[in-house]
This record gives C-alpha cells, sequence and structure tokens, in this order.
C-alpha cells in the first residue's frame, strides 16, 4: 500500500492508491496488524495512519485479539476478535491505535475478482454494511478461509509465478464470498429492500451531485414522489429527500476531510450553484461550516497522530 502525499498544505489529506508489492504482480496484499506497526514505524511519519484517507481499493480487517476502533465515513466501528470490517474505495477511513489488536488486513482492488464473484459478493454495493460479525461456524471458515490466503501470498517457492497469482484470485474469492454471504450486519437484521426503493437509492447514488430534487427523480423513474418516500422510508428508514439529502452530505464530507479544495470548488462539484448556497446547505443539515467541519476532522486526525506517534506506511 502507497501513501501519496501532496505538499502544498501542512493540512493535506493522503491519498492512498494501492501499489503491487514486490514480486506480486496482482492486486492482492495480506499481512497482519504486527507488520502493518512496524511498517507505519519505519516510515516514520510524515503521513499519519490515524489521518483521514480515502483508498481506490478494499480493506478487509478482522482482530484475533484485543480490540480495535476503526472510523469509517465519519461513523466509529468497534472491532472485536471474530468480527470483520469492510472499507470500501471511496469510503473516508481513519485508524484507530493499532497497538490494542492483533490480527489481520487484507487489501484487493477490484479486479482481481471475477465478475461473478463481485456480482454475489456485493463488492460494488457502496451501501453494503461495514461491521460484519460471523456466527461461530461461519466465523471458523473465516479463519481458514484468511490463514490459506496468508499463507499463499507469503509462498513463492516451489510453485509457477502465474499459479500462484490464479491461487490467490481464487482464495481472495473464497473468503470475501464466505465474507458477504455468511455474516450478519451488527444490530437487527434489515429486510431486503424492495424493488423501488433500489431502484431510487441506485439513481440516487449516480446522480447526487447533479441534482437533489425528489421530483427529477420521480420523473426520471416513473414513480410518483409519494411512492419513493413510501418505499425510501420502508428501505431505509428515512424518506427520500432525506435520502437525498444524507448522501450529498455523506460526499460533501468526505471531501472536506480528504482534500483541501476550496468551498467554491465542492460546491461546484456537488452542483451548487455558489459556495454560500453550499455553506447553508451543509450548516442546515450537521450544525457546522464547511470550514468548521474540515477543522473539527483535521484537528481530531492531528491529536491522534500525535497520540500514537504518527504512523505511516507505505510498500516499495
Amino acid at each position: 500500500m502507497t501513501v501519496r502525499k501532496r505538499h502544498d498544505s501542512p493540512r493535506e489529506i493522503a491519498d492512498v492508491a494501492f501499489a503491487p508489492p514486490v514480486g506480486i504482480p496482482t492486486g492482492v496484499e495480506v499481512m497482519s496488524l504486527a507488520e502493518l506497526r512496524e511498517r507505519a514505524a519505519v516510515r516514520m511519519a510524515r503521513v499519519g495512519l490515524r489521518t483521514p484517507q480515502r483508498p481506490t481499493f478494499h480493506h478487509l480487517i478482522t482482530i484475533s485479539s484485543g480490540s480495535l476502533w476503526h472510523m469509517v465515513d465519519f461513523t466509529s466501528y468497534a472491532l472485536k476478535p471474530g468480527s470483520w470490517l469492510w472499507v470500501r474505495p471511496g469510503q473516508v477511513q481513519q485508524w484507530g491505535d493499532l497497538h490494542e489488536a492483533e490480527g489481520t488486513l487484507v487489501l484487493f482492488e477490484r479486479d482481481v475478482l471475477d465478475p461473478g464473484t463481485v456480482a454475489a459478493a456485493r463488492v460494488d454495493d457502496p451501501h453494503a454494511p461495514v461491521l460484519l460479525v460471523p456466527d461461530p461456524e461461519d466465523g471458523h471458515a473465516l479463519e481458514m478461509a484468511v490463514h490459506h490466503l496468508a499463507l499463499e501470498f507469503q509462498a513463492l517457492r516451489g510453485i509457477a509465478l502465474e499459479a500462484h497469482v490464479a491461487v490467490l484470485r481464487h482464495l481472495l474469492a473464497v473468503l470475501v464470498l464466505r465474507l458477504s454471504q455468511g455474516t450478519a450486519a451488527v444490530g437487527s437484521p434489515a429486510p431486503e429492500p424492495g424493488e423501488t426503493f433500489v431502484h431510487f437509492r441506485d439513481a440516487v447514488e449516480r446522480d447526487f451531485a447533479r441534482t437533489r430534487r425528489l421530483e427529477d427523480y420521480a420523473r426520471a423513474l416513473g414513480y410518483s414522489p409519494r411512492t419513493l418516500s413510501r418505499a425510501t422510508l420502508a428501505g431505509a428508514g428515512v424518506g427520500a429527500k432525506e435520502f437525498i439529502d444524507r448522501r450529498v452530505v455523506l460526499e460533501a464530507k468526505r471531501l472536506l476531510a480528504h482534500g483541501d479544495q476550496s468551498a467554491s470548488r465542492i460546491a461546484a462539484q456537488l452542483g451548487f450553484t455558489s459556495a454560500t448556497n453550499f455553506s447553508k446547505y451543509f450548516h442546515q443539515r450537521t450544525g457546522q461550516s464547511p470550514i468548521a467541519f474540515r477543522a473539527t476532522v483535521r484537528g481530531h486526525s492531528s491529536e491522534s497522530g500525535e497520540s500514537g506517534g504518527g504512523d505511516g506506511i507505505g510498500t516499495g
């Protein structure tokens, strides 16, 4: 994993892009949290693990002992032994104190998996749960799967490189399929979303930066606004307009935390006519101005980085 950082601002947030480990020409990397700590100590920290990062690849994190707090899209999750965290590309994450836990980190790019696995494991689903807790039987199968993947990642002797890469891909497919099919999201099981809500949800994900008007989605999808509101209330627990607004605010938070774009540039990127309109919209829904939110996130990150020694990581 490579951390790339621009230096035009002392508060710039790190861009994180996947870099294949030396000698492994495929988009998979497996390491223990102990190895991650060692790597962070070697890199010594101009870029902290605990600063907000928006990776372009998937993270699977599981804990074997201790505990770990991990923030994903500004929600904190507590990992305990046997639980799993799945961070998807585009989500903003912040690491907690790595010294309190032992476990395994699996990094992978989407294209490593075959299309059937991508679909069955909901790899591209931005609404899939982040924290997953398997029952004991499924948990044992997942332990075996990640252990086998880790062993294969370290084993290059006695097998051709092409075969090694193929095995890694198959073992990763086994892991993500078991993880997506054999675990439950934390909390009460949610009912399967209705077809109307799924269509609306996908449309919002595609077009939230183009329009925030419920009427536009209703017209495009062929439903009445009232029908979309009922379907969204049943599927997400909020009204349709609130669902749109939450998606816009989430993206605004991601952009504010992850980079140093001005409010005007973020406003334009999210389809607002002016920075003033964007600031008013953001403040009404969060209780903070965009600049105040950015300062809060950066301030928290800085304090966390200092308390943890400023971990930074990279390969190569």
